[in-house]
């Protein structure tokens, strides 16, 4: 069976974008390998009608009512490769089935790189996170640790002054210079700069000359990549962000290979549930325009 689109990556972004193609009756293959980015996360929030709610109830939730439309199939596994071109894609699974699909709307989110810190990736989403919108408000306006990883904790450091007492804890990965330490200073923002030796309990920080600092929650700027290298090798162009790296798309969710759409925390910045929920909602509805006016989405 040959699908009209075949949504690679089965998480907020993609199941949005897939719900607009099949209420417009198109048949529409998800293929997910079950790894959401906010997996780590106990509750979600700042996602208007989803506020407090532990992702994967959000997840599965919008799994059941996609799975009530009769032209939708999922699919749980890996995406081994994707070859062909417009209106004739083959996408290969790691059980080496073939699926064929008119468009590809890849919604395959990304990875992040974390600060390379010890007890760090153990509290990811738990005590430290990266979205003030997303976690700061659960911290009651308490101490809040930034651990310095680039120059976005800078810009992490004066924005979480909204939401506590904040320390930034240099670890040897920002430069402070006198404009920065005066501009930190006028917001109350402390500077340690002692690196980091480990995390340790709930939210510690264990410095390298010993002292032990507690914080309600830390704050870490991770660097992002696509989760995968499928949409790179197909050609789809690369850009870079603040953030990291991302697929470039245009407007309409183009990316630059015809026929191949993008959505999402692998396509936009910045990222949050509610962003990858807007973002697939579009994609989806670009991608059924080239459906229905293909000649003004081909080259």
């Amino acid at each position: 069976m040959q699908h009209d689109v075949i949504v690679i990556g089965g998480s907020y972004s993609g199941m949005a974008a897939a719900l607009q193609l099949v209420r417009a009756r198109r048949a529409v293959r998800v293929i997910d390998a079950g790894e959401r980015r906010n997996r780590f996360a106990s509750h979600s929030h700042g996602f208007l009608g989803q506020d407090g709610v532990p992702p994967g109830e959000i997840a599965a939730q919008a799994r059941r009512q996609l799975e009530a439309y009769p032209t939708l199939t999922w699919r749980e596994g890996r995406v081994e490769s994707i070859t062909g071109q417009w209106d004739a894609f083959e996408v290969t699974t790691a059980d080496g089935i073939a699926h064929t699909a008119r468009r590809i709307l890849f919604a395959s989110g990304v990875a992040d790189q974390l600060p390379a810190v010890p007890g760090l990736a153990e509290r990811w989403g738990q005590s430290v996170f990266h979205c003030p919108y997303c976690h700061g408000y659960e911290l009651n306006q308490g101490r809040i640790g930034i651990v310095g990883s680039s120059p976005l904790s800078l810009h992490q450091a004066e924005l979480l002054t909204e939401w506590g007492d904040v320390t930034l804890l240099v670890n040897g990965a920002v430069e402070v210079n006198a404009e920065t330490r005066a501009k930190l200073e006028r917001r109350n923002v402390a500077i340690e700069p002692v690196p980091i030796d480990r995390i340790a309990g709930h939210a510690d920080v264990v410095l390298a000359d010993g002292r032990q600092l507690p914080f309600a929650g830390l704050f870490a700027a991770s660097r992002t990549s696509p989760s995968n290298a499928l949409a790179e090798r197909m050609g789809c162009a690369l850009e870079e962000t603040p953030m990291g790296i991302q697929l470039r798309t245009d407007a309409e969710s183009r990316t630059s290979v015809a026929g191949v759409f993008a959505c999402g925390d692998v396509a936009r910045v910045p990222h949050s549930v509610s962003l990858a929920v807007g973002s697939g909602a579009m994609a989806g509805a670009q991608v059924h325009r080239s459906l229905v006016w293909p000649e003004t989405f081909t080259p």
